[in-house]
């Protein structure tokens, strides 16, 4: 059958596209590898679920709190209560993401598959569709390290880390990017002994150093064995890892749960690119700064970029590729103004360019630097150890990064003024409710204006007043 655009995949970067498209009058087919594992892993295996067990994590975490101010903690976690609640949650909204629901709004939808038969067409469950474009979006999967004696591991990743039938006692996390240390602080805050393995001399290389060294310290406060500068060697059982540390020291690490978060690999393995003359550059798709293949009419869009591995990402491709379709200016995938949230406890918001890509570039820029110990709704809510850092150039925000509780939120109008090359004066026409949290933002600007206050102007200032 030939349709108008196919999209493979069904991830939020693919079903922005097919919805959008769909609603716009075009004949659309959404295909899907498994029925189950439609709306991607942001929904099935990622952020949702993650970010459901996270939120009951600070729950725990608070009660436990409490006890400061008299009130007593008692009982345990009831582990089939939290994965029912996660369950629930995930299954509210795919109510909206599911093949049927498709069907309804006028998607075609097939499951099964996919492979490349010429340029323009397709084969799924035995069946030809071609289409004038076609979308690859079909996600990406966990990568399993190469460990003498995995294969006699029953392992666990963010796929099927929600299958446990019980809390286990004692937790090993192997890799230190967001998904690996959002679960270690979970699983710690609602009660179980876990220890994170690291290559590198510390976890999340993305963020500052300076950033994630304030939440190393809080999930060392918390009770998270961190051990970076350690290889994983071997597992001597099914239940025990060998690890060696950068001065040769080794030691066993017993588990009852062991999580693999050692990154992402590309579902792009079957899809038969040679027959539609798409190239591959390493191990990713070839693509252009429009997000196009070598083959002009089929496009990327999501994880399978081999970029940034978000959702946030795939919806940026997504957007791109639309006003593609219909607009005569083109746009071009950038990346400069990116951000992400890495959801622990403080929260760590990042954006723009960081200070190695501006060195790199030789960009002139000033950082301002606030301490959340000098705010004072960080103050009574005593989340003191936060940190901001802004890069600030012509006056403009051109990056960033924040860690503190609800840093997601509060930097999103540093996020938008990024975005849009907002000057930071327009920020002093804003009134901040006292004493709100995002008030630390503007410390930062007035910082700035501090800052820019030179003997010349000062002496302005007296003779002007």
């Amino acid at each position: 059958m030939n349709y108008d655009i196919i999209v493979v995949g069904s991830g939020s970067g693919g079903l922005r596209i097919a919805e959008s498209m769909n609603k716009s009058g075009f004949k659309v087919l959404l295909i899907d590898k498994y029925e189950d594992s439609m709306g991607g892993d942001n929904v099935n295996y990622g952020s949702i679920p993650s970010n459901a067990l996270i939120h009951i994590s600070r729950l725990v975490h608070a009660a436990q709190q409490a006890t400061y101010f008299g009130l007593k903690e008692e009982g345990k976690i009831d582990w089939k209560r939290v994965t029912d609640y996660i369950t629930q949650k995930k299954n509210i909204i795919r109510e909206h993401e599911h093949a049927d629901y498709f069907r309804k709004q006028g998607i075609d939808v097939e499951i099964g598959s996919v492979r490349f038969v010429s340029p323009d067409t397709i084969e799924v469950s035995e069946k030809i569709h071609s289409a004038k474009k076609i979308i690859l979006a079909p996600g990406s999967t966990s990568t399993i390290p190469n460990i003498k004696g995995i294969e006699i591991v029953h392992y666990l990743t963010n796929e099927t880390i929600f299958n446990l039938e019980e809390l286990p006692e004692n937790v090993v996390v192997i890799g230190g990017g967001p998904r690996g240390v959002e679960f270690a602080q979970a699983f710690r805050r609602l009660g179980s002994n876990v220890t994170l393995v690291q290559r590198r001399p510390h976890f999340l290389p993305r963020e500052s150093p300076e950033i994630a060294d304030i939440l190393m310290k809080q999930l060392l406060l918390e009770g998270v064995k961190l051990m970076f500068n350690t290889t994983p060697i071997e597992f001597s059982s099914p239940h025990e890892l060998l690890v060696q540390e950068k001065n040769g020291k080794k030691s066993v690490l017993p588990f009852n749960a062991l999580l693999v978060c050692t990154g992402r690999a590309l579902a792009i393995d079957g899809l038969g690119l040679e027959k539609a003359g798409i190239q591959k550059e390493g191990e990713n798709i070839k693509v252009n700064e429009y997000c196009q293949t070598t083959n002009k009419q089929v496009y990327v869009c999501g994880d399978a970029t081999g970029a940034y591995l978000y959702t946030q990402a795939a919806e940026l491709h997504a957007d791109i590729i639309m006003n593609n379709f219909f607009s005569p200016k083109k746009l071009k995938c950038s990346y400069d103004t990116f951000s992400w949230v890495t959801f622990t406890d403080p929260e760590i918001a990042t954006f723009g360019l960081n200070a190695i890509e501006l060195n790199r570039r030789g960009i002139p820029y000033k950082t301002i630097r606030v301490e959340f110990s000098e705010d004072d709704r960080a103050i009574v809510d005593n989340y003191t150890n936060g940190l901001l850092l802004l890069y600030v150039s012509k006056n403009k925000i051109i990056g960033g990064s924040m860690i503190g509780r609800n840093a997601g939120e509060l930097a999103q109008e540093l996020i938008l003024a990024n975005a849009c090359g907002l000057p930071l004066n327009a920020f002093f026409h804003k009134i901040y409710p006292y004493p709100t949290g995002s008030r630390v933002n503007k410390k930062a600007f007035a910082k700035h204006v501090e800052s820019q206050l030179t003997p010349i102007k000062k002496r302005l200032l007296k003779m002007m007043y």
